[in-house]
């Protein structure tokens, strides 16, 4: 008898559900939305697997509505702010999330925004599609130099690192704040007072938890530059987007770029971070590319499939167990 997993959306990019079909019975979210805890626990009775995104809701309610067949829970994410971690290991679930495939993806994107902030793209292209450009004038759509500055990068994992390489390719000084990782040839650490202070851009590449929910909040903004830029790739959590907003139109910090916000999809309710003209807004597109959205929806059925043949999954969550039942950090 096959195992049965659930996938919260029917449509997702490259082959990784047709694969997952072909090894186990595949039920799918029909909507065409995204769905709630609930919905997908009214689904889930008796699953072996859950395949989620960065965004949906895996609560202990879903959990439960599985039952004890439910083994393994794997997001098509890097993120996993999302799941009740705790509630997973009590129950010896495997977590599981997709790290390296969209490391040098959402470097590129990171990229992209530091160079729309700090050159003011976007307002000089709101001005062109609007038809206000009528006149070359030489103090129109001022922005900072990239090349020669200094980039203080607050988290320096896979996708940090791969920041601080392209920024080697602008000639950019690269610090980084991160207890567990040293100086190394890219870049110097620091303490985040030091980064915050020395700065001319400063790029967010942590997870969300407890510790750092509003880890960049009005004291840090206040500490910056007031020609620096802010920009996050990483959770919309992380910055206490009251106090970034205040910051820039107070002109006490020069810019912002940012992929993530405290509240996902926006729909028509949009956040007043969008029509700032200093703050560049992208929405949630960090990973979006063809190959990428395919790699992580490949790896997340990779771990569901390993763990429903009784091996180890391949990238669970740090602190989870990579195979079913065993100790949290087993």
């Amino acid at each position: 008898m096959k195992n049965r997993v659930l996938a919260a959306r029917e449509n997702l990019p490259g082959e990784g559900l047709r694969r997952l079909s072909e090894n186990a019975e595949l039920v799918a979210w029909p909507g065409a939305g995204k769905p709630d805890s609930a919905d997908l626990a009214a689904m889930a009775r008796g699953v072996s697997g859950v395949l989620a995104l960065g965004n949906d809701s895996v609560d202990a309610a879903l959990m439960d509505a599985a039952g004890p067949s439910l083994r393994v829970i794997a997001l098509a994410s890097m993120g996993f702010d999302n799941v009740d971690r705790a509630a997973a290991a009590e129950r010896g679930i495997v977590v599981t999330h997709t790290p390296r495939v969209l490391a040098q993806t959402t470097a590129d994107l990171t990229f992209a925004l530091i160079l729309a902030a700090r050159r003011r793209l976007g307002a000089a292209s709101a001005s062109l599609a609007d038809g206000s450009w009528g006149l070359f004038r030489m103090h129109d759509y001022l922005g900072l130099d990239v090349h020669g500055a200094t980039l203080g990068l607050v988290g320096y994992g896979q996708i940090g690192r791969a920041v601080a390489r392209r920024a080697h390719g602008f000639g950019m000084r690269v610090i980084h704040h991160d207890p567990y990782a040293p100086d190394d040839d890219l870049s110097t650490s620091v303490g985040l007072p030091a980064l915050l202070a020395d700065s001319d851009v400063v790029s967010l590449h942590v997870p969300l938890t407890d510790e750092t929910r509003h880890l960049i909040s009005a004291r840090e903004l206040a500490a910056m530059k007031p020609t620096a830029t802010l920009v996050s790739t990483a959770r919309g959590g992380v910055v206490d987007e009251e106090a970034l907003l205040d910051a820039v139109r107070a002109g006490r910090l020069h810019s912002a770029g940012l992929d993530v916000f405290e509240r996902e999809p926006m729909g028509t309710e949009l956040s007043p971070l969008v029509a700032e003209p200093n703050i560049v807004t992208l929405p949630h597109i960090g990973s979006a590319t063809e190959a990428t959205r395919a790699a992580m929806v490949d790896l997340a059925v990779d771990n569901i499939l390993d763990v429903l043949a009784e091996r180890p999954a391949r990238t669970p969550l740090p602190g989870s167990s990579a195979v079913t039942g065993a100790p949290v950090g087993g």
